[in-house]
């Protein structure tokens, strides 16, 4: 099944908060929140100027699974999921039994996802990655099962605490203003 056709399906499929993986041909997946009208929210590359869209189309042609990784700085954005950037042959599926923790209330899910949307972050492989931002989102907890020798189902507790940090500090903001 080619990826337009999985993407369809999801789409199909899919209710707020569901977390999609792209499961990339070499072992590991990129992680994304399905928010509906065919949109996920995902880690994905940050706003850059000429010099560095040059320097990134240069890795991703030398890297093309992980080129974007390299350079470590990452933007929490809503795009329709048909334009998530994976490499060909990626797998795109709803996966929501990756994770033995029981989904957040929808209401703060959302929040969840409006409080961190277009904010910056650096990414890290181990501690603050694409799969701690989906869980967070879903479960309000911080959690990375891909990473080889560390144990499934952990919490990220520094991850989680800088989510919750930012979540905190909007509503705080919202209250303070509205």
């Amino acid at each position: 099944m080619d990826y337009q056709e999985q993407v369809d399906r999801i789409v199909s499929t899919a209710s707020f908060g569901d977390l999609v993986e792209f499961s990339y041909p070499i072992g590991y997946s990129h992680w994304g929140v399905y928010v509906g009208d065919g949109h996920v929210i995902h880690f994905a590359v940050a706003d850059q100027g000429q010099m560095l869209t040059t320097v990134r189309s240069a890795l991703q042609h030398m890297f093309p699974v992980c080129g974007d990784l390299l350079l470590g700085e990452t933007m929490i954005r809503r795009v329709p999921l048909a334009e998530v950037n994976v490499p060909k042959g990626v797998n795109a599926t709803i996966n929501n039994d990756r994770h033995d923790f029981t989904p957040s209330a929808p209401e703060d899910m959302r929040r969840r996802c409006d409080a961190l949307l277009d904010q910056v972050f650096q990414y890290h492989l181990f501690n603050f990655n694409c799969e701690h931002f989906a869980t967070f989102i879903r479960y309000g907890k911080a959690v990375c099962n891909q990473i080889p020798g560390r144990r499934k189902n952990k919490e990220c507790l520094d991850t989680t605490l800088v989510f919750n940090d930012f979540v905190a500090f909007k509503a705080n903001n919202e209250e303070f203003c509205g």
